[in-house]
């Protein structure tokens, strides 16, 4: 197939998603068909998978296919790994994270983010924290900044939750025992 015809299929799909949804599904599905290995149609219709549908197994498939097709294609990996914590499939995405990290030009404060949203999932609010502190040693914007700070601040009230619940509850337990 020419290669013109099928970039630009994937550029009207780029520039369809996601505010046409119909014209992006129609673009991906021709530029699938002419090649059905092209990284970036295959990113495309994860998202599309994933963002829209909700179906992230299908979603998971499609971003995988993308990186075993170019595994130097950057993009992928955030989405991918978003995926694989919205599906609960955290020791799957740590694996992710660790190859990730080896990626050459990857940007590794967002990477470092999503490892800290892992920990978090997994209730490890400490190494969450320590992750996330680390991650802003790679970000370079004060957005991306701010918006570590935000999610530090948030966890560590995760954090401080967690300790009057089990104050609390320990509270409870010694009242009970004094009352008999």
């Amino acid at each position: 197939m020419d290669t013109n015809l099928l970039n630009n299929y994937v550029l009207k799909a780029i520039d369809a998603y996601p505010y046409d949804l119909e014209e992006t599904v129609e673009n991906l599905n021709y530029a699938l068909s002419y090649e059905s290995d092209n990284a970036y149609a295959l990113y495309l219709m994860g998202r599309l998978q994933a963002e829209q549908f909700g179906d992230y197994e299908k979603a998971k498939f499609y971003f995988a296919k993308a990186l075993a097709n170019k595994m130097d294609f950057i993009k992928v990996y955030p989405r991918y790994i978003l995926v694989l914590l919205w599906n609960h499939d955290f020791d799957e995405a740590q694996k992710l994270i660790a190859f990730a990290k080896t990626v050459k030009a990857i940007q590794k404060g967002e990477i470092l983010v999503l490892e800290a949203q892992l920990f978090e999932c997994q209730e490890a609010y400490k190494e969450a924290l320590k992750t996330f502190k680390k991650a802003k040693l790679f970000v370079y914007n004060n957005d991306y900044t701010s918006f570590i700070d935000a999610e530090i601040s948030r966890v560590k009230k995760k954090v401080t939750s967690k300790k009057k619940k089990k104050t609390s509850s320990k509270n409870k337990k010694k009242h009970k025992k004094k009352k008999r």
